[in-house]
């Protein structure tokens, strides 16, 4: 991302907020170049406009290579990390409270941004997988909602942006009952609480990424592909009507967007589809 992002748009009514992300690690090989994953990415771009980052991931290690990575790129950036279970409502509420006490009380920015995505259908998923992927896809957007948005409300300003998926829309080309079913619910989940706080100074919104060319990539072609990296990239890049598939940049552009109070001030309870037209598609596979 050293080069593809040097004429992004800049928001100065973001410069001195605070943002936290959940996940903003990656998972896959620790590319070290161009190839970010998208919390960690979003995690840049809030960065770059001035933003104060708390992030978390489940892997500290990954957490802090992206923390390096930021500071090496951004020499003023403030990003804090630490290790957070986030389907657990005690190491939220740690997290939140490290976060408030780190940058006085104020959370302007929540991005949920954890994701995992299993295979299978309801018959042949085990009852562990699919409890494990409503935690992980589903309550811990609930559980940081939870704890952040009276937070919020209090400041009578803040804006959420959860990351959905278009596998919440439709069927994208595997077996993936659950995450599919949770990240419809993720989206549903922001439009209903959007209009419950639309009142209150608070905006949410979610973000719905297609299929996107992510260090992910290479674990999602180990459960989907059986190993076969090369082919499951031109398979993925043959699915979307561009021909090729987004990078993790347009999914973080599309965050730092909805984060500003003046250039989406009026825009809540919104799904933002980042996905090369994919879903407009007739589904080509």
């Amino acid at each position: 991302m050293s080069s593809q992002d040097s004429d992004l748009p800049i928001y100065p009514d973001l410069r001195g907020k605070v943002a936290l992300v959940t996940g903003i690690g990656q998972d896959g090989p620790p590319d070290l170049t161009d190839n970010w994953g998208n919390g960690a990415a979003i995690s840049l771009a809030l960065a770059r406009n001035g933003v104060k980052v708390f992030g978390c991931d489940i892997n500290l290690q990954a957490g802090q290579r992206t923390k390096s990575r930021i500071e090496a790129l951004v020499p003023d950036a403030v990003v804090d990390v630490i290790s957070t279970d986030v389907t657990s409502s005690s190491a939220v509420a740690e997290l939140v409270e490290q976060c408030t006490h780190k940058h006085g009380g104020r959370i302007d920015i929540l991005v949920n941004n954890v994701g995992r995505s299993e295979k299978g259908g309801p018959a042949d998923m085990s009852e562990a997988v699919w409890d494990a992927q409503v935690d992980i896809n589903l309550k811990s957007v609930y559980l940081l909602c939870h704890a952040v948005l009276p937070i919020m409300e209090r400041q009578r300003s803040g804006a959420v942006v959860n990351i959905s998926s278009i596998a919440g829309l439709r069927y994208i080309g595997k077996p993936q009952v659950a995450y599919s079913a949770t990240k419809a619910a993720v989206t549903q989940f922001t439009k209903h609480t959007a209009v419950v706080y639309a009142d209150k100074g608070v905006r949410l919104n979610a973000v719905l990424p297609g299929l996107m060319f992510t260090p992910l990539v290479h674990t999602i072609a180990k459960k989907y592909a059986r190993g076969d990296y090369e082919g499951f990239v031109a398979t993925r890049h043959a699915q979307v009507p561009t021909g090729k598939m987004g990078t993790s940049l347009d999914v973080a552009n599309a965050v730092v967007f909805l984060s500003s109070n003046v250039a989406a001030r009026y825009v809540t309870g919104q799904k933002l589809v980042v996905d090369g037209g994919m879903i407009s598609s007739t589904g080509r596979t």
